[in-house]
């Protein structure tokens, strides 16, 4: 039977059904920030528990790096804190981190992508909403809350109720000036701010398969923005020559299998889907928000 990538993925990484309705799902990648693991971390101590994989677990310092310079102690004393707490919970609990003075420290959505830990048909989670930006590569991935960040570190599992999957096909030439953002803040003004609650938004269209993976990534960030728990991108040859040779990345011949096995994660011809829209890329035009309501 033809099925989604989101059903694939979903599948492939339930550990059961629970009697709430919910699935228990096995997460493939868990990354760590500064704000939202303190507490989690807290909470193992007092059950006594460890971190289930954490060669599947890593941190960076995000939201809290100072601009104007790095140099320790951070004058902000709630920044140095934070830093320091993360430190010393991925020092105890074995997580690779990258903090403030290391070249890979970055936005803990980018630095998945760049280093090649985000890959097709992952599960991932990190306690920050923007965590669909790394659907741009394939990925089904969930912003969650300290109290799941605690759950993952334990069990390396999430419990989540089933979605439905919305397919927005973009299609056509923009026009000049206008770009990935224009895009998705124009799928959010149409769909609205909550239309995409319960939903799994899969973006596809002509306009989608010329695009960089920078650019889908804009389109997958702001998915939340219109209610939608994840959005993501079928994986194709731009998502294959992005990650081929990146860090994290499988190598040589484990590579060219790797691609076999995501090549056939995308959606399949003549799958269902609860919702189709369909969208003319020259009907788009430049758009801003000021931020209060983005539809």
């Amino acid at each position: 039977m033809a099925e989604t990538l989101f059903h694939k993925v979903w599948d492939a990484h339930t550990v059961r059904a629970l009697p709430s309705g919910q699935s228990q799902l096995f997460v493939g990648l868990h990354l760590v920030h500064e704000v939202t693991s303190p507490q989690a971390f807290d909470m193992l101590r007092q059950h006594g528990w460890r971190v289930a994989f954490p060669d599947r677990t890593f941190a960076t310092v995000d939201h809290i790096v100072p601009t104007d310079s790095k140099r320790r102690p951070f004058l902000d004393l709630m920044a140095e804190e934070m830093t320091t707490a993360l430190e010393r919970n991925c020092r105890e609990f074995g997580i690779n981190l990258w903090s403030a003075d290391s070249p890979d420290q970055g936005i803990v959505h980018v630095i998945g992508p760049q280093l090649g830990l985000s890959q097709p048909g992952m599960i991932i989670a990190c306690g920050d909403s923007h965590t669909s930006t790394h659907g741009a590569v394939g990925a089904i991935a969930f912003g969650i809350g300290t109290s799941q960040v605690r759950d993952v570190l334990a069990a390396q599992c999430l419990s989540l109720e089933p979605l439905k999957v919305r397919r927005i096909d973009v299609n056509g030439r923009l026009a000049a000036g206008v770009y990935a953002k224009d895009v998705i803040l124009t799928i959010i003004r149409r769909l609205g701010v909550q239309g995409g609650n319960g939903f799994a938004y899969e973006y596809g269209g002509t306009t989608l398969d010329r695009m960089s993976i920078d650019e889908r990534m804009t389109i997958c960030n702001m998915s939340i923005e219109g209610g939608a728990r994840a959005g993501y991108v079928n994986p194709d040859q731009t998502t294959f020559d992005f990650l081929r040779g990146r860090r994290f990345a499988p190598k040589g011949d484990a590579f060219d299998r790797a691609v076999t096995w995501w090549k056939g994660l995308a959606s399949d011809p003549g799958a269902a889907y609860d919702d189709r829209v369909v969208y003319d890329a020259a009907s788009i035009e430049l758009t801003v928000t000021w931020g209060i309501n983005l539809g």
